[in-house]
């Protein structure tokens, strides 16, 4: 394996002492920092060697050896463009068989490629694309869950096509139910996981019809979901999301009682729009997440990527047919997408203020502004075969694989490089706001 030279650690005009024992000794630190991966003070590798598992064809060689320093931590990632990027897709629907058959456009016969081909691009700096080796070492010996509805497994599915290049992992779940999968890279002792809370709070479905034919749901307002809640103190990282289903009837109750609902269509009680839902729902979320004796780890709200539905609702003909992203000036974040957008943020931040006095740390995965400018990365109507008899609508929700949601790696990626010097300076504040305290 063709290995980096590393900068001897002598000035220029310094010279070696002749004692052949002091020789012998630098000699055998030479190369044993040149056969060892480095590890700076805050355990972030500085040279990352490639996987030895069989990877696909896709993963250049010539990537064996990447550092892991972080672009300019002053910039901000998520305010930018969609630029071409020729190189792009790094995986097809052929090399991954983690892509979910709805969003598998490329086998249903979606005629373009071109939205495969673009990459975001920070106004104040360059994001690098997605290095599977670099992150698997980054995430060695650790695990990271999602938890959400279907856009997060979206994610997950697209993170696993990106890994494909270096490994894939192993099947490790504990129950059958496809809600709640978990995956493991053996090489590097890395779990990933995928945990089903559509409304992030416990809910049931009380009517499969409702008014709008989509099911009529109780949602449990100021009650965890203890399917999720009682998995996550385990793992290190976690990737809460949650918006879609909001938009769908719901009842809506606290303290077991029912206090309004969205859309319900029913006698006497008041409709507080989907935003109380909501924002209550997040709050809850993160209540749970705040209260858990035992979690250490690092909390990431991924935000809400709007859909593009044109010419009509999602259930009244809506399609999503464009070919190209929008530039920033073309589109603003306004209406339902920012009142879903804000209240999020907004509760966010509240128990990220919440979870400091405990040690917890937050992190915000903004890819809404990204994603708004992408209503070409949607299914649409190739998620299954014309001649199919399925009642499915047009798809403008979920993302293809390859497609603009291989993005969400990019920022992850480099939002944990950023991570070291972060954790650092936060849990320095930390030690420092208890000694004021006990003052």
């Amino acid at each position: 394996m063709k290995l980096q030279s590393i900068e001897l650690p002598f000035g220029k005009n310094q010279s070696l002492p002749k004692s052949p024992k002091i020789v012998l000794l630098v000699i055998f630190t030479l190369v044993f920092l040149t056969v060892i991966p480095c590890y700076p003070l805050l355990k972030h590798p500085l040279y990352l060697v490639k996987n030895s598992s069989e990877p696909s064809s896709f993963y250049d060689s010539n990537d064996e050896l990447i550092s892991v320093q972080s672009i300019n931590e002053k910039c901000d990632l998520f305010s930018g463009e969609w630029i071409p990027n020729p190189d792009a897709p790094y995986y097809t629907n052929t090399t991954c068989w983690a892509i979910h058959e709805h969003q598998n456009c490329m086998k249903y016969g979606r005629p373009d490629s071109e939205f495969m081909k673009w990459r975001w691009k920070p106004h104040e700096c360059n994001l690098p694309i997605f290095n599977p080796a670099q992150f698997l070492e980054v995430v060695r010996g650790k695990s990271l869950a999602f938890v959400g509805d279907s856009v997060g497994r979206n994610q997950m599915q697209s993170l696993i096509c990106l890994l494909s290049r270096v490994e894939y992992p192993i099947d490790v779940s504990y129950t059958p139910d496809e809600n709640f999968k978990r995956w493991r890279y053996m090489s590097y002792n890395f779990t990933l996981a995928t945990l089903w809370t559509p409304h992030l709070v416990k809910g049931k479905e009380a009517d499969n019809n409702g008014p709008t034919h989509t099911g009529l749901f109780n949602l449990y307002l100021d009650e965890f979901d203890e399917e999720w809640t009682t998995q996550v103190e385990e793992f290190d990282y976690l990737i809460i999301s949650a918006g879609h289903w909001f938009f769908r009837p719901m009842v809506y109750y606290e303290n077991h009682q029912i206090v309004g609902c969205h859309y319900c269509l029913l006698d006497n009680v008041t409709d507080l729009t989907m935003y109380y839902g909501y924002r209550k729902a997040f709050r809850t979320a993160f209540k749970a997440i705040n209260s858990l004796k035992n979690y250490k780890g690092i909390t990431f709200l991924r935000t809400f990527a709007p859909s593009h539905f044109e010419n009509g609702l999602w259930n009244q003909g809506g399609n999503c047919v464009r070919t190209k992203p929008f530039r920033s000036n073309e589109i603003k974040l306004d209406d339902q997408n920012l009142e879903l957008y804000m209240a999020q943020v907004e509760e966010f931040r509240k128990a990220e203020k919440e979870g400091k006095k405990k040690g917890l740390r937050y992190r915000l995965l903004d890819t809404t502004q990204a994603m708004l400018l992408r209503p070409d990365g949607h299914p649409s109507r190739y998620g299954h075969w014309p001649h199919e008899n399925v009642t499915l609508y047009n798809d403008c929700v979920h993302w293809c694989l390859p497609g603009p949601i291989d993005t969400w790696s990019d920022f992850l990626l480099e939002m944990l490089k950023r991570e070291g010097v972060r954790s650092h300076e936060e849990k320095l504040q930390y030690l420092s706001d208890r000694k004021l305290r006990v003052r």
